[in-house]
């Protein structure tokens, strides 16, 4: 297999590190082709299109990279406050949380920031985009789930939960998600959004990640790395990935086989080989590199990616409703073409005044 991988890492350093890796049927290797140093604090988080990559920081900024003409792309100036989450809605949009409170919506063909929703009051700890990308989970430090609408623009429902939350994620049928307090991971049923099950791991989890529909792969403050089936709410496998806590993970299909990346305050990036079957075994090491940096976030970076299907639901109010909506269609391949719109439904309409034209700034950078 001789596709182009890079794996893209952000470190307390403020450096962000690109590696291009050569893969093999055993052995894969990667070698450093890019560090770059354009934040001034520690970076929190990264994603990857496949075109850009986006990191954010504690210096309030966003920074974007072409990866396929190889340049530095600029800075989005939006948020006051850490930049906490990323993620793509398909190659149309950005999507981005802060300590601000604020969720903002970015085209990706202008980088303007559309739309800017006081999501939460408190931080955005955490977003995640539905395989559709119509739907939008965030959570913040006010103890609220938050769905929204990414079609019509509005808060489909809030539910309140006990804790602050600092991780959501969809799996990737958009069937169930995922939502982590502290050490426990509570697993919900998008139709009924309630909780189908819970599972405790022994530390603080740092990162999720659903391998495929029902195994969820879980990091936490130690080494050890395990596997849950969100289905039965059970850990079904586990293995020492690091010598210290494992901050970061991200994984892609290859062939017959998936491949786990791990990152770690040990400062490696690791690759590793399994076999999703029935009964899970614990993965073997395709390859490693050591950054010699504390490394916060992890993504990989992958030239081609499905694109989501831009039906618009009808104006579902309950989550019965929005499963029922995005049940009736396939999933197909398609350009995002439709604009994204996202109301701020946390505070009374007030009446709309003349509004400053540049929500969202870009910043050029020299080359």
């Amino acid at each position: 297999m001789a596709a182009q991988l890079e794996l893209v890492a952000g470190s307390y350093e403020q450096i962000t590190f690109g590696y291009r890796v050569k893969t093999g049927e055993n052995e894969w290797t990667a070698k450093a082709d890019f560090t770059h140093h354009a934040h001034t604090a520690s970076i929190t988080a990264v994603a990857a299109s496949e075109r850009f990559v986006v990191t954010g920081s504690k210096d309030e900024t966003i920074q974007l990279y072409d990866m396929k003409k190889r340049t530095e792309h600029g800075a989005l100036l939006h948020h006051e406050g850490t930049i906490t989450c990323l993620e793509f809605s398909g190659t149309s949009h950005l999507l981005s949380g802060g300590e601000d409170g604020l969720l903002c919506v970015w085209s990706t063909k202008t980088w303007e920031c559309m739309k800017t929703i006081r999501a939460h009051k408190g931080h955005v700890t955490s977003l995640s985009v539905h395989p559709s990308g119509k739907l939008a989970l965030s959570v913040g430090a006010d103890k609220t789930l938050r769905t929204w609408n990414l079609i019509n623009g509005r808060s489909a429902f809030i539910k309140n939960i006990k804790h602050n939350a600092h991780i959501v994620r969809w799996s990737p049928d958009g069937d169930r998600f995922v939502v982590v307090v502290n050490d426990k991971i509570d697993i919900y049923k998008l139709e009924t959004a309630s909780v189908t099950g819970s599972i405790t791991n022994p530390k603080r989890i740092s990162s999720v990640k659903f391998l495929n529909k029902s195994i969820l792969v879980v990091a936490g403050d130690d080494e050890t790395v395990r596997f849950c089936d969100v289905g039965k709410a059970k850990w079904v496998c586990e293995f020492k990935a690091h010598e210290t806590r494992v901050k970061a993970l991200d994984s892609l299909i290859v062939d017959d086989f998936c491949v786990l990346l791990t990152a770690s305050n040990d400062g490696f990036i690791k690759m590793w080989k399994m076999h999703l079957k029935e009964e899970l075994e614990s993965p073997t090491l395709l390859g490693e590199v050591n950054t010699t940096a504390r490394l916060t976030c992890l993504a990989v970076w992958r030239p081609s990616s499905v694109q989501p299907i831009t039906d618009a639901p009808s104006e579902a109010t309950t989550s019965e409703e929005l499963a029922r909506e995005l049940a009736k269609k396939k999933r197909r391949i398609q350009e995002t073409t439709e604009e994204v719109i996202v109301e701020d439904e946390s505070q009374p309409k007030k009446k709309k005044k003349k509004k400053k034209k540049n929500h969202g700034g870009k910043k050029s950078v020299k080359q």
